[in-house]
């Protein structure tokens, strides 16, 4: 069921989002050649709980950490360990919060250290892909107006958007509907005020099938090529998005 929230709501999700852009800009920070990606994950979990939150991800449906961190051509769902991140990797880190019942989410790829022109073009239109989606998301726009305009915006550039892995609402839980696909498979709900979602396209560099590691986990791309991740929570208005992180 599609839950719209009420204003009080979206206050503590914005709240929310405020506090887990500032922990992960900390994670940003930390990232470059040489650290443990276990090493973020510790820090997900330190840099939460200073701040009040807790992170959404740990031991949801199982999953054994703090945050996902997902490396070179691994998509999504990455689990931190002994991982040493070398010179131009590229990394993404997929990050949640909650506070007081309510649920934020979001991600970014960084490059570590000098990378190749195509890992960052491929960053660079991941991103630009999501902003793109995020314009979309007004009252009285359908699902698909996201999903065309990040399909669009991605393959114009030559890379290829992942099929089976989705954004979707967000709020008092972590996954809630609707799904927000980043290819046009149909209209879609109708998308009303009060609405919050996590739009996240995930972009491959080479075709856009997947893989699950031995881990039962982590997503890989089924070519070996590499993968970006971005993701914001955004609150559905009158006009145009809040994005709340």
């Amino acid at each position: 069921m599609v839950i719209i929230k009420s204003d009080e709501e979206i206050v503590i999700m914005r709240k929310c989002g405020k506090i887990l852009a500032a922990v992960l800009d900390k994670l940003r920070a930390e990232v470059r050649p040489g650290i443990k990606t276990g090493q973020l994950d510790i820090m997900m979990a330190e840099e939460s709980r200073k701040r009040g939150v807790i992170p959404s991800f740990k031991n949801y449906r199982g999953f054994p950490a703090n945050l996902c961190v997902s490396v070179n051509d691994e998509i999504v769902h990455g689990i931190p360990g002994e991982r040493i991140l070398q010179e131009g990797d590229i990394v993404s880190l997929d990050v949640g919060a909650k506070l007081n019942g309510f649920h934020t989410d979001a991600a970014v790829t960084i490059g570590v250290g000098r990378i190749s022109k195509e890992a960052a073009d491929l960053i660079a239109v991941t991103e630009g892909s999501l902003k793109s989606g995020i314009a979309q998301a007004i009252s009285g726009a359908w699902v698909e107006d996201i999903s065309s305009a990040i399909q669009h915006y991605v393959e114009s550039k030559g890379f290829s958007v992942v099929r089976e892995y989705t954004g979707h609402g967000v709020g008092r839980d972590l996954h809630e509907e609707p799904q927000i696909p980043n290819f046009v498979i149909g209209k879609g709900l109708l998308l009303r005020k009060g609405m919050t979602l996590a739009i996240e396209p995930m972009v491959n560099a080479g075709d856009w099938h997947t893989k699950l590691a031995a881990n039962q986990w982590t997503v890989l791309t089924a070519d070996g090529s590499l993968s970006a991740h971005f993701e914001h929570t955004i609150a559905i208005t009158d006009n145009e998005a809040e994005v709340l992180v």
